[in-house]
């Protein structure tokens, strides 16, 4: 077991006995970190025992969510973002006196499932604050490194009384559409000379940022982290206004020293206060819940489909020959989407 209350060995076979309901629910809301560290592992299970028992967690926990201010950060490789949300958190649970709940979605191996970082974090001072919870979950390819159960894992910190829940993405693929679909505040973290790496996916980005950090702006950096500030504020420039009349902005800080990592957080809290004042913060939240259960719905009948054995009993043959180009996937698809459909 971790400093977070985790234990690792939850998530892997033979699964470990479960509590009663009730003991869930009363450790989640009187904020016990090793009952919401076993919950999570309820919700992140793909033990089918275990599905029923999430949902009634959720159910009995709803009441108490939504209130926490929802954070997502990414970054490019290389930028510091693990050390800026460690820098971010201390300034929270030290300055600001408020719990703070970190879920870092670590890269999976595409070969094995496992996770690259495995126990290890990166945020070695907030790991041991106990006013912060740090919940490493292997992403297994969800998305392009969204943990699954993210959104259900947010909700029970929140039950849980944490006031900030800040999620940390790999920075890659489709995570940053996913996060930004679960937060309020959406963080992109980059470094002086970093234009060149996040060419691939710049536009993107930008169009959902809400914040540019611009990290290691120290010693040296400092000129360099100023022109690229002046940069990204003009690029911001040429993009539409985002509904709600936020304006992005760009600030340049030091995770290193901590110099202006306030000031992102007073970012996110003027970004908060306007949202609540035009009711866009409300209007987006709703947004947010309808899409949740649109995608509860598609993971819910991709496992049906997968479970249906006429379709477990046919799709190893059918991915064999789409492999070795005996059959279209056109085909092969049709093949299987009628088998499930067919009424015996």
């Amino acid at each position: 077991m971790d400093h977070t209350g985790t234990n690792h060995a939850d998530t892997a076979a033979p699964r470990r006995r479960r509590l009663p309901l009730q003991a869930y629910v009363d450790g989640i809301l009187s904020g016990d970190r090793i009952i919401l560290a076993r919950a999570i592992t309820v919700i992140e299970s793909g033990h089918p025992a275990d599905a029923d028992l999430a949902m009634e967690i959720l159910e009995a926990v709803l009441p108490h969510t939504g209130n926490s201010r929802r954070v997502g950060i990414t970054g490019v490789p290389g930028a510091g973002k693990s050390t800026l949300i460690d820098a971010l958190g201390m300034h929270l649970v030290d300055q600001r006196d408020e719990k703070t709940a970190v879920l870092s979605i670590d890269p999976s191996s595409p070969v094995s499932g496992g996770s690259i970082l495995g126990d290890k974090t990166r945020m070695e001072r907030l790991s041991q604050h106990p006013r912060a919870f740090i919940r490493p979950s292997p992403s297994r390819g969800h998305l392009g490194g969204v943990a699954r159960r993210t959104r259900e894992t947010m909700l029970l910190c929140e039950a849980a009384g944490f006031r900030n829940i800040l999620v940390e993405t790999v920075g890659v693929g489709q995570s940053e559409t996913a996060v930004r679909s679960m937060t309020d505040f959406f963080l992109l973290v980059l470094v002086p000379g970093a234009g060149d790496e996040l060419q691939g996916i710049k536009r993107g980005i930008m169009e959902m940022v809400d914040a540019i950090a611009i990290n290691k702006a120290d010693g040296d950096n400092r000129a360099r982290a100023e022109r690229a500030r002046a940069e990204y504020a003009s690029a911001l420039h040429l993009f539409p206004p985002a509904p709600g009349g936020w304006t992005p902005r760009v600030l340049t800080c030091s995770a290193l020293t901590g110099e202006h990592v306030a000031d992102i957080w007073e970012l996110v809290l003027e970004h908060r206060a306007l949202m609540k004042a035009n009711g866009r913060f409300l209007e987006r939240r709703r947004e947010q819940a309808l899409e949740w259960m649109n995608e509860l719905v598609r993971d819910g009948l991709l496992e049906m489909f997968e479970r249906d054995p006429r379709v477990a009993a046919r799709l190893p043959r059918l991915r064999e020959e789409v492999r070795r180009g005996h059959i279209s996937s056109f085909a092969a698809a049709r093949q299987l989407l009628s088998l499930f459909e067919t009424k015996e």
